[in-house]
């Protein structure tokens, strides 16, 4: 199981009385929000739960001959509306993408569970609280093993639904095609949804360049085994993971991410994916775009679709790569929308 969080927020007071009185509230509202951030990190570790509400969102589906957008909002205070006898699978299973960790997920997990649903996110190999040494892991059977050990042993007549963020869409791939029997329905959102014989870089290829030029040029690779070996992993600096992934995200959430996140191991997101179509063809995938995206651009991602379309397509305006932040309540009513289709 993954880490998560509490999550508390307040809306801002007006100003008023004297200025001793706005200093008092100003520090006592420093020292709160301290507390929260310090509380937050700590129920991380301890693997507790509280809830998010919800937003708006626009969404399409591919396949029909009249294409359907909706665009609502919501109070803090208001509730989508769930009928949880329209949800026959009540379990997702979240899966984070490169140099994140279960504890990403923790306002989906949150809001999730709020709405009487079962949401588990797995640290994949390597990630999170995970003590692999990220260097080792060199296949995406590798990468996935929390993933496809946790699907091994779900009771035989149980399925789930699969949310994959960034290079966790090839992770959710590759249990598509391994284990179609236990998996409903796979989501990706803003992820490497690959075809038959890609790699999850080839994704990437038009903003990085090819596979073998980044191999030989980029700044950003890891030599985990020395460096007259073949690189290891790979991750961005500070400054331009935060421009790539988190340009719509809340500063706090940025900031827990600059110390959580951890490099990412190569070999996987070179690794050819073998996807046949009687296994990963025959499952039920959707799609989760998010549009002011700079780490997998809106083209890429409407590419993606275009190529190997999905059963569905939805859109999430406002979104920086990492939607579980800067949207959660429209992420959390699409997850939602998707789980209630027949």
């Amino acid at each position: 199981m993954g880490n998560s969080f509490i999550c508390m927020t307040k809306k801002d007071s007006k100003d008023v009385g004297s200025r001793s009185k706005r200093m008092g509230r100003s520090q006592r509202k420093l020292v709160n929000e301290e507390e929260l951030h310090l509380q937050a990190l700590s129920m991380a570790l301890q693997q507790h739960q509280l809830s998010q509400r919800f937003e708006g969102s626009m969404s399409r589906r591919i396949g029909s001959s009249r294409r359907h957008a909706v665009s609502e909002s919501f109070s803090a205070n208001k509730q989508v509306p769930i009928n949880l006898e329209n949800i026959k699978i009540k379990k997702f299973v979240l899966i984070h993408g490169e140099g994140f960790g279960a504890w990403c997920w923790y306002k989906t997990v949150a809001s999730l569970e709020e709405a009487g649903l079962l949401p588990v996110a797995l640290d994949l190999t390597g990630s999170g609280i995970d003590l692999t040494d990220t260097n080792s892991v060199t296949t995406l059977a590798d990468y996935s093993k929390p993933l496809t050990v946790y699907l091994e042993n779900l009771p035989e007549d149980e399925k789930v639904i699969l949310v994959g963020h960034s290079i966790g869409g090839a992770c959710i791939s590759y249990a598509l095609e391994h284990y179609p029997q236990k998996i409903s329905k796979a989501i990706f959102l803003c992820a490497t949804m690959v075809s038959d014989g890609q790699k999850p870089f080839d994704v990437y290829a038009e903003e990085l360049g090819s596979a073998e030029r980044f191999m030989q040029e980029s700044k950003f690779l890891i030599h985990g085994n020395g460096k007259d070996k073949p690189p290891t992993g790979f991750m961005f600096e500070k400054e331009q993971m935060k421009g790539l992934y988190f340009n719509q995200s809340p500063a706090k959430d940025v900031a827990l991410a600059m110390v959580s996140m951890r490099h990412s191991p190569l070999g996987p997101i070179m690794e050819k994916l073998s996807l046949s179509t009687d296994k990963y063809g025959s499952g039920r995938r959707f799609y989760i775009q998010t549009l002011d995206d700079r780490a997998l651009s809106p083209d890429v991602q409407e590419k993606l679709v275009r190529e190997n379309p999905p059963e569905g397509v939805f859109k999430i305006k406002g979104s920086d790569h990492c939607p579980f932040f800067s949207k959660p309540q429209s992420l959390h009513k699409i997850l939602v929308e998707i789980a209630q289709i027949p």
